[in-house]
């Protein structure tokens, strides 16, 4: 048995918590998260109210309101209960450096050699539970010296086993087993021996002593060595419905009945098998925010904050090595709401002169309503900076000529564009891998792309591509040669130049319907009326006159 000593934090209500935080209201009345379940939506997450109401989690929605008709509900929204999830990582890193998450709902924490800290493992249990009424979070703990051990006294310390009888009727039984079954001892019927202890409710039961694992989960529902349900409830049939019945079986019997995914879950369990906490590091968060004694409404007044916090945050991710990507901007008003506002850099930064201006601007878009009383700024996105060298008087020109021919100047463009037109509309084009006119380019957002830095020669291609469009009038009957008239969009015009042919063969590799009339002769043909058109002749082309008009060049 090793020394290490696992505590389980177990949040049961997570989710429906969470939002009452968000909305205190809906702590008056019976409330639930939602969630969708194939075509049916299933209650996720429960209130006290809703649990005292008699709901339970997985229960329909509609079953739910015949029992209780004033519950309300929202829709889980799951990636906020993981970023509260997170939160309570970072909090849960006061009690021990080694923190894993165990979603969606719990945190498993090694408090090997940091209880004492606390003043013992039963006074830590209670600091947890303090704070976490504080948050207004309901929790469950577990400590025993096994992963898989404290994971049941959290959940399952303090409740029975449920009842000793398999449900079934005792005049289903034949009639000679019906009167033997009298005679049976009652924990041979599936019941609990009476030398087991019963289970109490207190923290003092959630807490297994050093070494004495066994004795802590002997009382407990086989559901705690975390089984599928139709496993427990196949053991449930066979009268094994405590841990402590599983302890004394064969083996050997067992694994070859439930298979030894139940052998294993009891090795982790009992400290036979191991079980490892894997911590992982909360994610780095930067976040300035400012409290104000006075609401304030003025764009002005909005700037000047923005002015004492933007340092602070700069300064933050610049020791960090980090720069911003995309800055949120928070503006909490008096009445309890809050408006935000997203601003995205071409290239990640952590300078307070480039992202003022794009901060100023967005400033200006919010409704200040009857006062803002705190103002918070996150960095939502950040990416890793690699340090520069500050330079001299003697190099700054020639500093600022790199940093311009860099792109730096282009990047702060795309990023003002981006913060009035957003991101997306910004875009650059990029040569691609095809020798096909319409797909030999590519667009791709400017934000996130680098510019290209050569680009292919191939020949000349017009500014301007549509779908082909036949033309008419035109006398050569093969692309060997140009024509020296054609129709085009209601007008006869007549050739005066001619250059060609480029032969364009389609992707064989793919059925694209634009390419499906075979090879292709371009030509680069000028007309009387100045047009300068690119048109081609479809050897495939069954049922037109086979030449087309691609095209059209500046």
């Amino acid at each position: 048995m090793s020394n290490r000593r696992i505590l389980s934090l177990w949040f049961p209500r997570l989710g429906a918590e969470r939002a009452i935080r968000r909305e205190p209201h809906l702590d008056r009345t019976p409330f639930a998260l939602v969630r969708e379940v194939g075509n049916a939506q299933v209650l996720a997450s429960l209130s006290p109210r809703a649990s005292a109401a008699g709901l339970s989690r997985g229960q329909p929605l509609r079953d739910a309101h015949a029992v209780c008709a004033d519950l309300v509900t929202r829709t889980e929204v799951a990636h906020r209960d993981a970023a509260f999830l997170g939160a309570l990582h970072r909090w849960a890193g006061k009690f021990s450096p080694w923190v894993a998450p165990e979603p969606p709902e719990a945190l498993v924490i090694d408090l090997t050699g940091c209880a004492h800290l606390f003043g013992g493992e039963a006074a830590l249990v209670a600091q947890v539970e303090t704070d976490c009424a504080d948050l207004g979070l309901s929790v469950r703990a577990g400590i025993a010296d096994t992963l898989g051990a404290a994971w049941a006294l959290a959940r399952h310390a303090g409740g029975g086993a449920g009842s000793h009888r398999s449900g079934d009727a005792i005049d289903q039984e034949a009639r000679a087993t019906r009167s033997r079954a009298v005679k049976r001892r009652h924990w041979e019927r599936g019941g609990a021996a009476p030398t087991a202890p019963a289970p109490t409710a207190d923290a003092a039961s959630r807490i297994a002593t050093v070494g004495q694992t066994h004795g802590a989960l002997a009382p407990l529902p086989v559901a705690a060595l975390r089984l599928p349900a139709e496993t427990v409830e196949a053991l449930a049939r066979l009268g094994l419905r405590r841990i402590g019945d599983l302890s004394g079986q064969p083996r050997a019997a067992l694994a070859r009945r439930f298979g030894t995914g139940l052998v294993h879950r009891l090795d982790q369990a009992l400290g036979s098998a191991p079980e490892p906490v894997s911590p992982a590091p909360p994610t780095d968060r930067f976040a300035v925010r400012m409290t104000l004694p006075d609401p304030i409404g003025l764009e002005d007044d909005v700037t000047a904050a923005l002015d004492r916090m933007l340092p602070q945050l700069c300064a933050r991710l610049e020791r960090a090595g980090r720069g911003v990507r995309t800055l949120r901007l928070e503006a909490h008003r008096t009445d309890q709401s809050m408006e935000w506002r997203h601003v995205s850099l071409a290239r990640p930064a952590h300078r307070a002169d480039r992202l003022r201006p794009l901060l100023q601007v967005k400033a200006a878009e919010i409704d200040a309503g009857f006062g803002i009383d705190m103002l918070r700024l996150e960095a939502i996105r950040h990416e890793p900076v690699h340090a520069r060298s500050t330079v001299g008087h003697l190099d700054a020109g020639r500093a600022v000529s790199d940093r311009l021919r860099a792109g730096a100047g282009l990047d702060d463009l795309v990023g003002r564009l981006g913060a009035r037109l957003g991101l997306e509309a910004i875009t650059r084009v990029h040569p691609a891998e095809s020798h096909v006119p319409e797909k030999s380019a590519l667009i791709l957002a400017a934000a996130w792309s680098e510019p290209a830095r050569s680009w292919p020669r191939r020949a000349s291609r017009p500014l301007v591509l549509w779908r082909p469009e036949p033309l008419g009038g035109a006398e050569a009957l093969d692309g060997s040669v140009a024509p020296a008239r054609l129709r085009w969009r209601g007008r006869d015009l007549a050739v005066v130049h001619a250059a060609g042919p480029e032969r364009i063969a389609p992707e064989w590799w793919l059925d694209d319907p634009d390419w499906r009339t075979g090879l292709r002769d371009y030509w680069r043909i000028d007309t009387d009326a100045g047009e300068r058109l690119w048109v081609f002749f479809a050897h495939g082309a069954a049922l037109s006159p086979g030449w087309f008009c691609h095209g059209r060049f500046a």
